[in-house]
């Protein structure tokens, strides 16, 4: 379970909407708890897909685009994550937005996916974020659904 509230969601709608047509990227960052994972922060970050960065993944997807596929610069992710430890927070998870398709793991999604982390998905339809879920890697890296529970 991941345990958000609603300007996460919000910040989350809003940014996936203001990218559109293209994918949106950014970092949840939180702590992990008996009952799962609590976000304390979601971050926006610029999704630097480009034939540079495809050359840096396997399977030759230098054709894609940003409109189907995001990735999040490596000092990016580094200087994140040190000013998470700073505050004694972690990278709990990631999330990318899915323009015109549904808001379940792509292939590629699993293909890059990292297990321990909670992936986002929000689906935008014509510009308007639609339906948010919330998905994590199981021990034969498979996506599986993970409750997302609303925190005031």
């Amino acid at each position: 379970m991941i345990q958000l509230n609603q300007e996460h969601l919000q910040i989350i709608r809003t940014h996936a909407e203001s990218t559109y047509p293209d994918e949106c990227c950014g970092i949840i960052l939180g702590y992990l708890a008996n009952k799962g994972k609590t976000v304390v922060e979601v971050m926006p970050t610029e999704n630097a897909w480009n034939t540079e960065a495809a050359a840096e993944f396997p399977g030759g997807r230098t054709t894609e685009s940003k409109r189907q596929q995001y990735t999040i610069a490596p000092e990016v992710m580094l200087k994140t994550q040190r000013e998470a430890r700073d505050r004694s927070l972690n990278i709990i998870g990631i999330f990318h937005s899915h323009p015109d398709h549904p808001a379940i793991p792509s292939e590629c999604d699993c293909l890059y996916a990292w297990q321990g982390y909670s992936y986002i998905i929000v689906s935008v339809q014509n510009g308007k974020a639609g339906e948010l879920k919330s998905w994590s890697l199981d021990d034969t890296h498979q996506f599986q659904a993970e409750e997302i529970e609303n925190i005031i």
